[in-house]
């Protein structure tokens, strides 16, 4: 009737007020929600909820958006009612409801964000049974994930903290479990709504916090699973086999090889067993999986990481073999392969060597430094290693430990510094296997040398470089580049050559020598030599006698001697012992000094290049030196030859490090 009165009398529809059926609005089904809203609720307890009549309400919805606003407020309103009369059944079916409806009207979200995020509120809050919460976190994931633009984004963060105390949840029952593992898929949709919208919530500490907690590690299943790489480069067997075999006592901490751990398998939510989805660790590897892709860039990825490095400095997380550090910052390794920004979690690792928690702790120290060095080893099996700034960090806490072990201590004390020393030295050999271009370590040596102080802290200084030197020799021979030597390292080692302090000189002579012909030096002979330079100050430590420089050097210059003289032997060109003793002889009437091999070195110099076989056969690397420089070479030479507080053995010492090469 309404239909024909308004196609033959238009009037009727403004003028006769009383008779519905000739009003405009009947058009438009008036109470049809409402029984589309009582049809979703089951008759009888026992009914189970019909999810086509669900659909069928959203879809309605969906068609006529001025009766969402309506229906979002009778679902929220019959949410509290049931709540009180504890109706799981019910709230089921209405959080079914809001999740259907965040579904099919994404678009018009705008008309029932604000009743959804009331009914979270309400389910996260309910503490009296677990399913409710779990509903809660359920349906606080769709809604993160239905969004469109950043405009609740304040409402989101403003559950954090709730969602984060419900993923911290204790006891292994089901539903302690599934609520554990709800708040964390939760928190991984929180992570993506961060990377999505280039937004980081204020609270971003407690979701690493939260995630990490979870994270569950069983040591004994991983060690099925990690496979250790063995170091078969002279470099590392003559570490650990001859040059660190008892040097620090009752240490324990320093492993005796590096692990790269397995590659783990890329979880996708969309792919998860059902077994996998009620599970706490694979959702907290998901949301380290959503850090990852939200550390795009370095700002970022120390907001990711500084709460992760807090995290395991406050829980003794840093030992390699028995903690969640080197597992989280391997994946998340791995997981960059493609962005290219491993080295940014590498080189944040050395940086917290820095943090307050950290740089007066040399154990800690040491456990931090052992997890770069795997870092390290398994970023340059991966890829190169292109930027390497953070070699200085080391660098600098590599003095310090040497100052330190130089100062007076205790026993303990000195073993944690040695222990430390030994790590760094390992930190600084993997990265040279990894190093693209040498040239920034050349740099970073000509700069500390450029004031080198006298003392205690100047020897320190030389002796960090010693160890440096022998990375850069390593990177070098790695790279299969012949190179002259370096035009700014050379300036500030001749300088250090003519320094004040005599110690300082025959470091300079040390440095030079080992970058001028690294294969002349074993790494046992290095790390030796690097003991003793500061052995003079480590007298209080040691019951055995201390060494002083000169003779340190003389002692590695004997151990090459008779190395030399094993070469020669084996190419037939043998030296007569009776032509070293009238040598010796005579070394001993005119300069007084006993048992030197000194003058030997030199004197061999002559034999060498009369009988030695050729270069190329013997030593495998050389850098070389232009004309200029051997120039300057050789004037240095002769200026440090009249100083004043120049003995025999100094000269000597260095001369034949550099003439014999």
């Amino acid at each position: 009737m309404g239909v024909i009165s308004r196609k033959i009398f238009p009037a009727c529809g403004n003028m006769c007020v009383c008779c519905p059926a000739l009003r405009s609005r009947s058009r438009q089904p008036v109470k049809r929600y409402r029984k589309l809203l009582a049809d979703i609720f089951p008759k009888s307890p026992d009914e189970s909820p019909s999810e086509r009549k669900i659909t069928k309400l959203c879809e309605y919805a969906a068609k006529n958006p001025f009766r969402i606003p309506k229906i979002a407020k009778y679902l929220e309103e019959r949410c509290y009612k049931e709540l009180r009369y504890e109706h799981i059944k019910l709230v089921n079916i209405i959080a079914e409801s809001f999740n259907k409806l965040l579904s099919i009207c994404k678009v018009q979200i705008a008309y029932f964000a604000v009743d959804v995020l009331n009914v979270i509120l309400e389910l996260l809050s309910y503490s009296k049974d677990e399913t409710i919460q779990t509903l809660g976190c359920q349906c606080l994931s769709k809604f993160i994930y239905c969004q469109m633009d950043a405009t609740y984004t304040h409402n989101i963060e403003k559950l954090v903290p709730k969602v984060c105390m419900l993923s911290r949840e204790h006891g292994e029952a089901c539903e302690k479990r599934c609520l554990r593992a709800s708040s964390l898929q939760c928190l991984s949709a929180m992570v993506w709504f961060m990377a999505e919208f280039s937004h980081i919530f204020v609270d971003f500490d407690e979701i690493v916090r939260a995630t990490l907690d979870n994270y569950e590690w069983s040591r004994q299943n991983e060690e099925a699973d990690v496979r250790a790489e063995a170091h078969h480069n002279w470099v590392d067997e003559v570490i650990r086999c001859e040059g660190r075999g008892g040097s620090v006592i009752g240490n324990d901490n320093r492993s005796s090889c590096l692990i790269i751990q397995p590659r783990p398998e890329i979880k996708g939510p969309s792919l998860l067993t059902r077994e996998e989805i009620e599970k706490p660790q694979i959702w907290a590897q998901i949301c380290i999986q959503r850090m990852v892709e939200l550390a795009k860039e370095s700002t970022t990825m120390r907001r990711v990481l500084d709460p992760m490095f807090v995290y395991f400095d406050s829980r003794q997380h840093w030992a390699p073999q028995k903690g969640l550090a080197m597992i989280i910052l391997s994946r998340m390794a791995y997981f960059m392969e493609n962005s290219g920004n491993q080295r940014l979690i590498l080189a944040s690792v050395i940086h917290h060597l820095d943090h307050k928690n950290v740089m007066n702790d040399p154990q800690l120290k040491t456990c931090v430094i052992q997890v770069a060095t795997s870092l390290a080893m398994q970023i340059r099996s991966e890829s190169g290693l292109a930027e390497i700034g953070f070699v200085g960090v080391l660098c600098r806490h590599l003095r310090k430990s040497l100052q330190a072990s130089s100062e007076f201590g205790g026993e303990q004390e000195l073993n944690l510094n040695i222990s430390l020393q030994n790590s760094i030295d390992d930190c600084l050999l993997e990265i040279a296997n990894g190093v693209i271009d040498a040239q920034p370590l050349f740099d970073l040596m000509a700069i500390n040398l450029e004031n080198i102080l006298p003392g205690v802290v100047g020897r320190a200084t030389i002796g960090s470089l010693i160890i440096l030197a022998r990375a850069v020799t390593l990177a070098l021979s790695h790279l299969h580049s012949q190179q002259g030597f370096p035009e700014a390292l050379l300036v500030q080692l001749l300088k250090v050559m003519l320094h004040s302090d005599v110690e300082a000189r025959v470091g300079a002579h040390l440095i030079f020598s080992i970058l001028l012909f690294p294969s002349s030096f074993h790494t046992n002979e290095i790390s030796s030599l690097r003991s003793r330079y500061l052995g003079q100050h480590n007298k209080r430590h040691s019951h055995a006698p201390s060494v002083s420089a000169s003779a340190s050097i003389t002692a590695l210059l004997e151990k090459l001697r008779r190395n030399r003289n094993t070469k020669v032997e084996n190419h037939g060109n043998i030296v007569h012992d009776q032509e070293r003793d009238i040598v010796a002889e005579d070394w001993k009437q005119g300069c007084g000094l006993k048992n030197s091999p000194n003058f030997y070195k030199l004197t061999s110099i002559i034999d060498k290049a009369t009988g030695s076989p050729s270069l190329t056969d013997t030593e495998p690397y050389v850098m070389k030196l232009t004309e200029d420089q051997m120039a300057q070479l050789l004037s240095a030479f002769w200026i440090q030859a009249n100083l004043p507080d120049n003995l025999p053995s100094i000269d000597y010492a260095g001369f034949s490090l550099k003439f014999s090469r």
